[in-house]
């Protein structure tokens, strides 16, 4: 099945977490755990989100990590560019080297406009939109 790599799934979960901008910073570990995410692999991977302009990075005794912008302005697109550029667009479904438009493989139609509607997908969800989901699941598992 095709589905963005646990890289990116975890990035999407700490930013969940994470206060807007103006809010109370917080730490790592605390990101960590709240995410699910294990700490050393959320520690690397944080400079990539800073300078993507995703976070904001607050030094001192009350720093931590928020969100650089609104919930509402941060797509799925973007953190999935932030932590792995655009591999998991792969060129070729089949995974061939010499499968292009002017020597396209049997599924390269298809894949290409899969790729188009993946990218429109990720490119008008939000951060926001996670946030609601996850906290709409919440609700339901506490009402049962």
């Amino acid at each position: 099945m095709l589905c963005l790599s646990q890289t990116t799934g975890y990035a999407i979960a700490v930013l969940a977490h994470l206060p807007a901008p103006g809010g109370e910073p917080r730490q790592l570990r605390t990101l960590a755990r709240l995410a699910g995410v294990p700490y050393a692999y959320l520690a690397k991977r944080m400079p990539g989100l800073v300078a993507a302009g995703l976070v904001e990075s607050v030094r001192g005794k009350r720093g931590g990590i928020l969100l650089a912008r609104a919930p509402e302005a941060i797509t799925l697109l973007e953190i999935s560019e932030a932590v792995e550029a655009r591999q998991w667009l792969g060129r070729c479904l089949l995974g061939l080297t010499s499968c292009s438009d002017e020597r396209a493989c049997p599924a390269h139609e298809f894949w290409k406009g899969a790729r188009q509607q993946i990218e429109v997908t990720l490119r008008t969800t939000t951060l926001a939109d996670v946030i609601a989901h996850e906290q709409g699941q919440a609700r339901a598992r506490a009402a049962r």
